[in-house]
């Protein structure tokens, strides 16, 4: 189920398989079902917008929660590079030498930062997750040195803004790994199968009701591509695009 939700192209096809063979069932293996129908309409009818309105109300609640996320991550990009642009300027503060390499090594890990976003790659993602660790602690070591042998309340604005640099990426890293709960995918999954078995039973024949058999499971499986294409931040089509980081490149690499 995880692999699935993480691929939203895969989990469309699937879904509508799914879905529509739940629908053909539906109408073709409760022949017995049909029969009473007529006879239990008003309460048939009951049970189906019941079971309906409940996977509307899911697929609602759970887009709301996929998109939660996507801001959040798009919030956490805006703030790395508030952070880094903040600890460049900060970085003033240091001896010369010091400030030079800081500034250096704040560059570099922006590249690594943007690439970050944009890989979808998982062997480059582990490279640029290693490479980023070596930075950060690389650049702790550049602002600690001179702060440890000059502790000013001045040396510790810079110390400030590189843990902020710091942190900012541990947040990052938080909103990504934050997705839908699997148990939230396996409800949705099961009332949506649900209904589309309602369906299948209401229908009079295959052949009368071929296009209801079709839609639903289609109209479904799109909002399930959807929600799992937003909340896919690497692999869906909807991603965040670094453009506060890349901004924040453009403008320090004349510097």
């Amino acid at each position: 189920m995880i692999a699935l939700t993480h691929r939203p192209l895969l989990l469309l096809a699937v879904s509508f398989v799914v879905l529509w063979l739940s629908a053909w069932v539906g109408a073709v293996g409760f022949k017995r079902l049909k029969s009473h129908i007529a006879e239990l309409h008003d309460d048939f009818n009951v049970v189906q917008g019941g079971t309906l309105t409940l996977l509307g109300l899911i697929i609602g609640f759970t887009f709301s929660m996929a998109l939660t996320r996507y801001d959040q991550r798009k919030n956490y990009e805006e703030e790395e590079a508030n952070a880094i642009g903040t600890e460049y300027v900060r970085a003033d503060l240091l001896p010369q030498a010091d400030a030079a390499k800081v500034r250096a090594l704040l560059v570099s890990y922006l590249e690594q930062r943007i690439l970050f976003y944009t890989t979808r790659d998982e062997d480059e993602l582990q490279q640029i997750n290693v490479r980023t660790a070596e930075l950060q602690n690389e650049m702790w070591s550049a602002v600690q040195v001179p702060a440890t042998a000059q502790p000013t309340p001045v040396m510790a604005l810079a110390v400030s803004g590189m843990n902020d640099v710091l942190n900012s990426q541990g947040y990052t890293q938080a909103a990504w790994l934050n997705r839908i709960p699997v148990g939230a995918w396996a409800l949705m999954a099961a009332i949506a199968v649900s209904s589309t078995i309602l369906v299948g039973v209401a229908a009079h024949s295959v052949r009368e009701g071929r296009g209801l058999l079709v839609i639903l499971p289609f109209v479904i499986s799109i909002a399930f591509f959807l929600i799992a294409d937003i909340d896919a931040p690497r692999r869906g089509i909807i991603r965040v695009i670094p453009q506060n980081l890349e901004l924040l490149l453009q403008s320090l690499r004349p510097s």
